[in-house]
């Protein structure tokens, strides 16, 4: 059986101010270097609901300067920009790409970065065509990933791979919480998809936890074993 060496590659800092573009993908062509992808992750620290990745690779030959405007941090568009740049980024036939989850057993059970961690192996394992280089967003990459990585602090503001990725993943698990929020109402999933928002909060003390929420979070933990969260808060 072949061993595939793992190459960390470095952690990048971007310029204040930075605005997506290709630059950091540009740096990363070589020979044999050919497809270059970003990974991001979504749901580090909800208290309900899985973590979700994304890879995704844009063929810069296909990709449209109308599309790319679209493209940008998640976290800085709005709920209906998002959903514009994810629809265009589908239908559009340039981004290539793949999502991968970690469930809220997996996230109790290893804890939230080792299950990030294999949501970005799970969404790279499901693209079809394997990249050369990753780009990360962040500063820490997840090992055996079987090719380069690249981290990018900042890198979903810097990199229009990091930036799609990070607009798959958000509008992905998004939408998974608000078909929850059907089945699970009253924690107000449909708008603060698992966060610990005042209104999750009371709801979580008023209608008590589901399955859904993550046990090892310490709002549901204190609920869960009180004993047990007082005696570690005291540790």
């Amino acid at each position: 059986m072949m061993s595939v060496t793992r190459d960390m590659g470095r952690t990048l800092r971007g310029d204040r101010g930075d605005m997506p573009s290709f630059r950091y993908e540009k740096r990363c062509e070589a020979p044999g270097v050919i497809r270059i992808a970003g990974i991001d992750e979504v749901g580090r620290g909800p208290m309900a609901g899985p973590v979700v990745a994304a890879v995704a690779i844009i063929d810069r030959t296909l990709a449209k300067r109308k599309l790319l405007r679209l493209i940008d941090d998640s976290k800085k568009l709005m709920l209906e920009d998002r959903e514009e740049a994810y629809e265009a980024m589908i239908a559009s036939g340039a981004v290539h790409y793949a999502v991968g989850e970690a469930s809220v057993a997996e996230i109790d059970s290893i804890n939230i970065l080792q299950a990030t961690f294999l949501a970005m192996r799970r969404a790279l394992q499901a693209l079809v065509d394997q990249p050369d280089v990753v780009l990360i967003d962040g500063n820490r990459a997840p090992p055996d990933l079987g090719c380069r990585a690249e981290t990018i602090i900042g890198g979903d503001a810097r990199s229009y791979s990091i930036a799609a990725a990070s607009i798959l993943a958000k509008v992905t698990r998004d939408r998974y919480m608000h078909g929850l929020a059907a089945s699970f109402p009253g924690y107000g999933w449909e708008t603060n998809v698992g966060y610990n928002t005042v209104e999750h909060l009371a709801a979580l003390n008023r209608l008590g936890p589901t399955p859904h929420h993550r046990k090892s979070f310490a709002p549901v933990t204190r609920l869960l074993e009180p004993e047990l969260f007082e005696s570690m808060s005291h540790d």
